[in-house]
């Protein structure tokens, strides 16, 4: 989330919205409404509690020595038609699309 925020005046004249999408319970360890409160987003924050979409996409992330059932970093561009354009899957929980590849992908589908 944080390396697209300094980004949504850019992202905004490509013609693009974000949505972020966690793989958490809403309940438990990271506390998403508590952690939203303190640090606000300019996009929708869904979770994916069961971990249906994180499954869908193949980003479930079921053990690593630095993840325990939850989802890979990832970054997704689906076209308004649905289908996907590009998709970057971390392969460690600090492991982020660089900004500018994503920018350039949101570019080429305008």
């Amino acid at each position: 989330m944080a390396q697209f925020e300094p980004h949504k005046e850019e992202i905004g004249k490509v013609g693009a919205s974000l949505t972020y999408v966690a793989a958490e319970k809403r309940d438990r360890v990271w506390k998403p409404a508590k952690y939203l409160k303190q640090h606000p987003v300019s996009f929708p924050f869904l979770l994916d509690e069961d971990r249906a979409v994180t499954k869908a996409y193949g980003l479930y992330h079921a053990l690593a020595h630095d993840a325990f059932r939850i989802a890979h970093p990832a970054t997704l561009i689906v076209a308004r038609s649905g289908t996907v354009r590009y998709i970057y899957r971390g392969d460690n929980q600090t492991d982020r699309a660089p900004i500018e590849e994503v920018l350039d992908a949101l570019r080429k589908i305008r």
